[in-house]
Formats: structure tokens, sequence, C-alpha cells
């Protein structure tokens, strides 16, 4: 959560049972290193305490627009001054009615009226099902957009009323990515980004397999950051266990033909190709329908092995990838001679951009180091988080992108 870290962020609490998760959020965002200053309504108040919130953000809770402790009792203008952003988590159908009307009546809603032109404003809905459906509550919603805030997603599942379905308020952590996400350069606005990540697992038989020690979490690092920077992203994933990034649409395969089908089938709309992972260069020729046992003669069975499509060589063979509408980015996991070995990948790739690193220094580790690759030479990314190198490719990838792409 770098994108957060010094950032000055005002927690809005309306009236709503989901408060409580607000708590957590309160903690999560002081962890990734923002302060927090919370303001309640009256109505948020019935729900959880002032006290609660001021223990958890270091900070004591503005209440109401009369409070005194500013100098020139100027609370709303303060707090929309210094903050970074304004989330309010959660937002009331009420808050809502008020936001798309303009109106003013408590500190809260004066606070987001008096924000300066472009400071960010994000709304995390939460209500019962039927109020989260009404026309008057959609439409307050989209005016409320439509004037400059963010309306994030509403989530589904058990109310505290008992009935079940949309209006849920995010879970914090997911409020968490998303709140990290507005501070990231919009680099890839309506782009269209396809990534493969993690292993492939090729079956020998109904028990065993041949695989690698890919984690996949520097694809999805990088899935996560292309979300971020404002693409639709499709993961198409190996077999892992990694949590998939808010707001990417995630295809699960498991061995390299399979990932093969999945990239065709979701490759047309993809204005950038990233081929993180580490796909298996061979399979069993034949596959065992019942496990291959031994049998105490210490015979070996006999296997033999093909080779398994080339996918991002497949790739970057389309017309597309070579009249420049697709931008492909091949990864390469090597052990030595990085540069000499990634170099001569790209080549025979035909991609434009390379991105190496060393494997057995990198597979399930949460840091890396990249070394890029491309026509003009090469250039290292320092070892980091693959967080922010996930970032930082992303950023390395449009700067390079031909301006057709979009298109």
């Amino acid at each position: 959560m770098q994108h957060l870290h010094g950032k000055h962020i005002v927690l809005g609490l309306t009236g709503g049972v989901a408060c409580y998760k607000s708590a957590q959020l309160c903690r999560l965002l002081t962890k990734a290193g923002a302060t927090v200053q919370v303001i309640m309504t009256e109505a948020a108040a019935q729900f959880i305490t002032p006290v609660t919130m001021q223990a958890l953000s270091g900070r004591a809770v503005f209440t109401s627009q009369w409070d005194a402790r500013p100098d020139n009792n100027m609370a709303h203008i303060n707090l929309s001054r210094q903050a970074d952003a304004i989330v309010i988590a959660p937002c009331s159908a009420d808050f809502a009615a008020k936001l798309a009307q303009g109106r003013a009546d408590e500190l809260l809603s004066l606070l987001c009226l008096a924000r300066p032109y472009g400071k960010p404003l994000l709304l995390a809905p939460a209500m019962n099902r039927e109020m989260w459906a009404h026309p008057a509550t959609q439409r307050n919603f989209a005016q409320a957009a439509q004037d400059g805030a963010q309306v994030l997603d509403v989530g589904q599942g058990e109310q505290a009323c008992g009935e079940t379905g949309d209006g849920r308020m995010l879970e914090p952590e997911e409020l968490l990515q998303d709140i990290a996400a507005s501070f990231v350069p919009k680099r890839l606005a309506g782009r269209s980004v396809l990534i493969t990540a993690g292993p492939t697992f090729e079956a020998l038989d109904p028990v065993r397999g041949i695989t690698n020690h890919s984690s996949g979490k520097m694809g999805f690092a990088i899935a996560a950051a292309a979300r971020a920077a404002g693409a639709a992203v499709t993961l198409v994933a190996g077999p892992v266990h990694q949590p998939t990034p808010r707001g990417v649409q995630r295809v699960n395969v498991q061995s390299a033909q399979d990932m093969l089908q999945a990239v065709q089938a979701h490759l047309a709309p993809a204005d950038i190709f990233i081929a993180t992972a580490a796909v298996a260069d061979w399979r069993p020729a034949h596959y065992a329908m019942q496990k291959i046992k031994k049998d105490g003669s210490g015979d070996l069975p006999s296997l033999a092995f093909v080779e398994n499509p080339d996918i991002l060589a497949t790739v970057a063979a389309t017309e597309r990838a070579k009249n420049g509408q697709l931008y492909c980015v091949g990864f390469a996991a090597e052990s030595e001679n990085l540069l000499a070995n990634a170099s001569a990948k790209r080549l025979r790739k035909g991609v434009p951009l390379l991105v190496g690193n060393i494997g057995p220094a990198t597979f399930g580790q949460d840091d890396n180091s990249l070394l890029l690759i491309d026509g003009q030479g090469s250039h290292a990314l320092p070892r980091a988080s693959k967080i922010s190198l996930g970032h930082a490719l992303v950023a390395e990838i449009a700067r390079r992108l031909p301006t057709e792409a979009a298109n």
C-alpha cells in the first residue's frame, strides 16, 4: 500500500451498522502509513462511539459543525483543505441524497460541499438491498458520481436485517485497495490488459505431474497495478493460492495447453499482453489413466515428453502484435547469465520488451529485482517488493506504448 504512505485521509462515518467495519478500515489505513481524521454524523454515533474511532486513529473525532476547537470555527473548511482524500464509509442512502441535492446541514456534508474542486471523494455505500435497488438511491449516487465523487462497489451477501442481496459495504481490505488505487496515476485508462501468472501443471497421471516453484505473486502484483492504473485486466492464472486483485477478471487454468486456449479466448480486446507465467516447456507424451505405481523391481517407468506450445511467441506472431495494436511483454526466469539469456529470448520471441529475473532468487518471495530489455538496451529495477515493482513496471510499459494501442 505504498500509495497510502504519508497521505492524510478524512474518514467520514454515516449511520449504519457497517460502522463496525470502519473501525478496521481506520486501523488498516494507519498501518499503511496514512494519517486518519474521523468525522462522524449524529446517526453514526448510534452505531459506534467516537471514543473507539479516536483510539484507532489517534486523533480527536469531529462530530459537529459547531466544534469550537478550530481557531476560525470553520472545521468544514480546514478539514477539507488538509485532506488528500475524503472517504465516506459507510455512506448511507440519506447521505447520498444530501450529496446529490447539495444539502449541507451538518459537518460531514458541509465538508464534502466545501472540498476544493478535484479533491478525491470516495463513497462506500452500505444499506439494505431494497434501499440500494430503489431508483431514488441509484439516481442519487449517479448524481454524486456526475458531480465528481467516486462511488465504490457494494458487496453481496447476508445483511444485518436478515435478508440477502446487494448493498453490503465492501470489506475493509477491499476498501483499502480502492483507496490506495485512487492515488495511482491512471496511465492505462482506456486500455485492456491480459496477463498470465503462476506455473502450469502438466499431469503424468491422476496423482502426479510436472510443475515449478512459481507462486504467481509477481503476475498478480502486476495485475493489481494495471487495474489501479485504470486498465481493464484479465488474469489467466495457473494453479496458485493468491487472492484475486480487486476489479480483476480471473481465469483459472492448469496446463500450458489450457493457458494457451484461455489466452486466445480473451486476447481480442487486449491492448497489452504480459506473459509472466512460468509455463512448463514440456509435458508428458502420454497421460496414464491410473496412478503409475512402482512394482518393487527397481525399474523406472519409461516417460516420453513433447514440447508445449509457446504462448508468448504465438501471441507475438499475431497480426495485431506485428502491426503494433497489441503490445507484448515477456518474462524470462533464468538461473544465470541473465542479460545474455533474456536478450536472446526477446529476439527469439519477437517482443518489444522482455523482463528478466533470476528464478531461484524470486520464486515464492515477496520481493524481486527486474531487468528490462528492449531494442534500446537494458534497464534495471532494483530489488523491492513485488507490489512496488508491479507499479514501476506498469509505468514503464505505459511510457513505451504507441498511442494507437488504445484503439
